[in-house]
């Protein structure tokens, strides 16, 4: 196609990413509560896209967001600082928000997406970082199902155990 000027990317390469949620995997993060359905994880700018799936009553930590990030709950009901979230409901966080803990109500899942890394901390200190880097890692662990991601975990353990 001809072009009335030079448009091209520098990086011709660059293209955009379909990707199928249905092909993604889980990963089980607390074992019979909270599961990672990785969708997409960017290395050139640090940003990724998750399915987070909580069963009714699990707690994140209290974290930082050292980027920005944007949540859209699927199904289910989290409580997140002074207000409850539900199915439909989208928010926006700011680089630098500090959270405290995040409950699932009910059973729970939402899509979030975040433009670089998670810091989680308690009292004393920081306890666990969660970026780009540390879900690629995760996917070695990972199943097509969340209840597949969980029998893949306790026969691992057994493993370790026997």
């Amino acid at each position: 196609m001809s072009l009335p000027q030079e448009i091209r990317p520098f990086h011709q390469d660059l293209q955009d990413t379909l990707f199928k949620a249905s092909d993604a995997q889980w990963v089980e993060n607390q074992p019979g509560m909270a599961w990672t359905r990785i969708l997409w994880t960017g290395a050139e700018t640090g940003t990724w896209a998750a399915i987070f799936r909580w069963k009714k009553g699990f707690v994140a930590p209290p974290h930082k967001h050292l980027s920005a990030s944007h949540t859209y709950v699927l199904s289910g009901r989290l409580k997140v600082r002074d207000g409850v979230l539900e199915p439909g409901d989208y928010v926006y966080e700011p680089n630098g928000v500090l959270h405290g803990a995040t409950e699932a109500l009910e059973d729970t899942e939402y899509l979030f997406i975040c433009n670089g890394p998670l810091l989680y901390f308690d009292e004393e200190k920081f306890t666990a970082y969660l970026g780009w880097e540390e879900l690629e890692k995760w996917r070695a662990n990972a199943a097509p199902t969340a209840e597949a991601a969980t029998a893949r975990n306790a026969a691992a353990k057994a493993t370790v155990a026997g």
